[in-house]
C-alpha cells in the first residue's frame, strides 16, 4: 500500500502539497518523522530489534516512522507503536522532549515520551518491522550505542535523558 505525506517548508509551514513515499522531496521541503521513548517505572526504555531485511538492519531503536497525511506527530506516534508493537499508548500520557530539523534527512523530527507500564508478553511484534523487544536502562543503551548495536540517528538520547 503506498504511503503519502504533508510536505512542509523550512518553518513548518505546511505547503500544500502531497508526497508520495519512496519518491525523492524537491530541495527545500521536508516531511515529518516521529520517535516514541516508552519509559517504565524503573526507569527502562523499551527499545526494539530491526528486522534484518531493513535498512540499519538488526540494530536497536526505540520505535518511529513517518507523519502520514493529515496526521499530527502525536497522531502518529499513537499509530507507530499499535503497528509495530500492537500496544495502544493514551496520547494524554505522551510529551513532546525533542524536535529539530534535520536538514541531511529532509524532514522535522518530533520525540515523543511515555510513561507507561508494557507487559513484553502482551506485545505483537509487526513482522516486516520488528524482531526482538526489550526493556533497557539507560546504561544499557550507552552500552549498546557504543558497540553501534543502536540506531545512529538515535545519538541524541544521551542529551534528552541526562534530565528526564
Amino acid at each position: 500500500m503506498k504511503e503519502y505525506w504533508d510536505l512542509y517548508d523550512e518553518n513548518r509551514n505546511k505547503v500544500n502539497l502531497i508526497h508520495e513515499r519512496g519518491v525523492p522531496i524537491k530541495s527545500g521541503l521536508y516531511h515529518m518523522v516521529v520517535s516514541v521513548w516508552i519509559r517504565n517505572k524503573d526507569g527502562k526504555y523499551l527499545m526494539s530489534k530491526r528486522h534484518p531485511n531493513k535498512q540499519y538492519p538488526n540494530l536497536w531503536e526505540c520505535t518511529g516512522g513517518a507523519v502520514i497525511l493529515g496526521e499530527t506527530s502525536l497522531q502518529a506516534a499513537i499509530r507507530e507503536v499499535k503497528e509495530e508493537l500492537g500496544i495502544e499508548l493514551d496520547e494524554n500520557l505522551g510529551k513532546l522532549i525533542y524536535s529539530k530539523r534535520r536538514d541531511e534527512c529532509q524532514d522535522f523530527y518530533y520525540v515523543w515520551l511515555f510513561n507507561s507500564e508494557i507487559d513484553l508478553s502482551k506485545l505483537t511484534l509487526q513482522e516486516e518491522e520488528v524482531v526482538e523487544a526489550r526493556w533497557m536502562s539507560k546504561e544499557e543503551i550507552d552500552v549498546f550505542f557504543e558497540k553501534k548495536k543502536i540506531h545512529p540517528l538515535l545519538g541524541y538520547y544521551q542529551e534528552i535523558f541526562s534530565d528526564k
